[in-house]
């Protein structure tokens, strides 16, 4: 399966890297194999800055968008740093963190939007790694969904 194609197919469109926040690495190596991704905000570019809070400016399907943004930006990065998608073997695990209102506790349905596009673009294999979803306070810029992930490459 070519990754771009399924890409092409989804209608899902490679971005520029996404600027940094804060003196890091967006992605480093560890050994010869795995990615380390850094946190992810949704917004990039070409999107608005979604800012606020699930369970008070933002529903659900909403976040999901948000998630799913946030991986759009982590696949686009992995993109300039590999150069081709096709070199991962599979995303081990994910991170996502869910700025939410006290009261909310559905954050696994909001990171269900990043799992999703792994999901359809790298296939089950591939793209269902372990994961995490953690209900947070804030994240920087009042974002809503903030994600970072451990990617494995072929040999």
């Amino acid at each position: 399966m070519d990754v771009y194609k399924k890409l092409e197919e989804l209608g899902v469109s490679l971005l520029g890297p996404t600027p940094k926040g804060g003196i890091y690495s967006s992605i480093q190596p560890y050994g010869d194999h795995l990615l380390y991704v850094s946190g992810t905000a949704p917004h990039n570019s070409v999107d608005e800055n979604m800012c606020g809070k699930l369970g008070s400016e933002y529903t659900i399907a909403e976040g999901q968008e948000a998630a799913r943004r946030c991986m759009v930006n982590i696949i686009s990065n992995l993109h300039h740093e590999l150069g081709d998608l096709n070199r991962i073997k599979k995303f081990v695990k994910i991170l996502g963190f869910v700025a939410s209102a006290p009261d909310f506790y559905e954050h696994p349905q909001v990171i269900n939007g990043a799992s999703q596009l792994l999901k359809d673009v790298f296939g089950e294999e591939a793209g269902l790694p372990a994961r995490s979803a953690i209900g947070v306070a804030a994240l920087p810029w009042n974002i809503p969904v903030e994600i970072e992930c451990i990617v494995e490459l072929k040999d």
